[in-house]
């Protein structure tokens, strides 16, 4: 598998939250000669590894859909307002290239220097965030309408070394360490599933139907989380790209299932970091968790530079050794035994 290019076709495709087919449709590709694939009602994709008959599921959680905009008016001179799908930086967004689903691109208004006096220091709230997609109100509509969608229109690009930056990364890295890890993984004892999951930028809805219809008996959620960065400090300030996935301990997570993670990073010669938090842990972990009658779970995130913009940075290495770890700790049957 190039990994590479599988980040960058998983990161140049639309699926914003609630809408996250076209991103199903590139991983469904990946999948689909490596395991048994199938969607839901909700949007999500599973694919079964390993031994669909036994008593043991383990199941591996990461989320398909990217932030974005819903648009909510298009006023009489050709302006869109829009909403926020998910956690958008409001900093980021002056001047930033939007794109529809159907590919019609437009630039977030603003205002320019020269007519300001010297006030407008603050981010323009999203409720006076507009769109100017360059045409008049007739024609616009008969191409956009309220409900439509609309998301960065950056796309991948390689830096130096094995680091690349993209809107998307959060969490469409994730779903690449499952689908490297799908090719790791060798086990006839155990039923694995990949749970690529809806929502999660908006409510988690995907998580939470999904993780109650497998039922699994352990499960790993993969996401993102924070690297170092100039005035980063505290613990995420100790963070580094490429020095390996983030292994959480936290009382929301499977404390055994954890040590095991850490245990396994040692044995196998994994570069590995650690995330200590102190309660919920703000990924489909939570939800997987309390999921029916309860999961335990253990959470991995991969490094990442300025979440929730255009430009997200991760190194790719730590997306392979994200889907090593994995694999080592199902391939050896997981922290639980019978």
């Amino acid at each position: 598998m190039d990994l590479e290019k599988l980040i960058f076709d998983l990161c140049a495709a639309q699926g914003v939250s609630g809408n996250e087919a076209p991103a199903l449709a590139i991983a469904k590709e990946y999948l689909k000669n490596i395991a048994e694939v199938r969607a839901d009602r909700n949007g999500n994709l599973f694919a079964t590894l390993g031994n669909p008959q036994a008593d043991k599921t383990i199941l591996l959680d990461a989320h398909l859909d990217r932030i974005g905009f819903i648009i909510i008016d298009i006023n009489d001179d050709g302006f869109v307002k829009v909403d926020k799908l998910g956690g958008i930086d409001v900093r980021v967004l002056q001047d930033t290239v939007l794109v529809a689903e159907n590919g019609l691109k437009g630039t977030v208004c603003c205002l320019p220097p020269h007519l300001t006096d010297g006030s407008e220091g603050k981010a323009t709230p999203i409720s006076k965030t507009w769109v100017d997609f360059g045409m008049p109100a007739e024609k616009l509509r008969e191409r956009l309408k309220p409900g439509d969608a609309l998301t960065f229109a950056e796309q991948p690009h390689k830096l130096l070394g094995d680091k690349i930056t993209s809107p998307a990364l959060d969490d469409r890295c994730g779903v690449a360490a499952l689908l490297r890890a799908a090719e790791l993984i060798d086990t006839k004892e155990y039923r694995v599933v990949i749970l690529l999951s809806t929502q999660e930028e908006t409510y988690g809805t995907g998580a939470k139907t999904g993780a109650f219809q497998i039922d699994a008996d352990e499960a790993i959620a993969v996401d993102v989380s924070f690297a170092s960065q100039p005035d980063v400090s505290g613990q995420y300030g100790k963070i580094a790209l490429g020095k390996g996935p983030m292994i959480c301990v936290s009382s929301v997570m499977n404390r055994a299932m954890s040590q095991k993670l850490i245990a396994l990073a040692k044995e196998q010669e994994l570069p590995y970091q650690l995330e200590p938090i102190g309660g919920v842990t703000g990924t489909n972990g939570d939800h997987i968790a309390v999921s029916k009658g309860g999961v335990k779970t253990a959470l991995i995130s991969i490094p990442q530079r300025y979440m929730h913009t255009p430009v997200e940075v991760i190194s790719l290495a730590d997306v392979e050794n994200t889907a090593r770890l994995i694999a080592a700790y199902i391939n050896g049957g997981g922290a639980f035994h019978d």
